[in-house]
């Protein structure tokens, strides 16, 4: 047992299996979901000072969009949370300039093509906001595919661009409270939370053309078992929205958004 005994390997300790780290970080607008940038952006990496070890992020966020991004140094999690197959929900809090007619939001539900193929909301409905003015509306939306960009390719198809963009959810698991450029640990019970769905089980079944079909004549939805078998390739993802610096820098990072004094706590919400 590599934990309690002393075993040496070529004359030096066998090091003990590393502990999986699990963080939630409230990603600024403003901020590459990446690790570094040759170019000197801001990452996410200078909001992670207080974290211990090497994590890498669970899925993205692009340039323009902020909220809740999972950062792990599981890998089989991080494949079980990313993996189509398992139809992880994320929620986001929209703001579409405009008002989008029913019409205009059933086109959403029903499914529309974007860069990557068709898309569909799982939910979406309209929700009051203090801020802004009333040409703004906002939105809740639920969704099971990662495409790039997507949510704001499926307000363009349907004529609206979304203002602000903002994850609130995977799963169950909530930002809550968690400041903007703060982030807290995770236990396990915390990231269990990721796989069960952020709407009620009717409404995260709806997936797929066959489960709309149903819905619509009143049918049960069947619910498909998942796979637990997760696939081990990685996309390569480039942040288009990201603007690109003026001038040659040095390679070293710029003063970039001010590092969080927050030091993450035990999520045990």
């Amino acid at each position: 047992d590599a934990a309690h005994d002393h075993i040496l390997v070529n004359g030096k300790p066998l090091k003990k299996p590393m502990e999986n780290i699990y963080v939630l970080l409230n990603k600024p607008r403003g901020v590459l979901t990446t690790m570094e940038d040759p170019l000197g952006r801001p990452t996410i990496m200078d909001y992670l000072d207080k974290v211990p070890g090497r994590v890498f992020p669970v899925g993205r966020l692009d340039w323009d969009s902020e909220g809740l991004l999972l950062l792990t140094n599981d890998g089989e999690f991080a494949n079980r949370v990313t993996h189509p197959k398992a139809e992880v929900t994320k929620t986001y809090m929209v703001k579409v300039d405009g008002q989008p007619t029913p019409e205009d939001i059933g086109k959403l539900i029903r499914g529309v093509s974007i860069i990557g193929g068709k898309v569909a909301a799982n939910h979406i409905e309209k929700v009051k906001r203090s801020e802004g003015s009333d040409k703004y509306d906002w939105y809740k939306m639920v969704i099971t595919e990662g495409k790039n960009r997507q949510i704001r390719q499926m307000f363009e198809k349907i004529g609206f661009d979304v203002m602000k963009l903002q994850r609130v959810a995977i799963g169950r698991l909530r930002i809550g409270n968690v400041e903007r450029g703060d982030c807290v640990f995770l236990n396990e019970a915390a990231i269990e939370r990721v796989f069960l769905p952020d709407a009620p089980d009717e409404l995260a079944l709806k997936k797929t053309y066959k489960g709309r079909q149903a819905e619509q004549k009143g049918l049960p939805v069947k619910k498909k078992p998942l796979r637990k078998k997760a696939s081990t390739k990685q996309e390569a993802f480039v942040d288009e929205a990201a603007p690109k610096p003026r001038r040659k820098t040095s390679g070293k990072r710029p003063n970039g958004p001010k590092k969080s004094s927050y030091r993450p706590k035990p999520y045990n919400k």
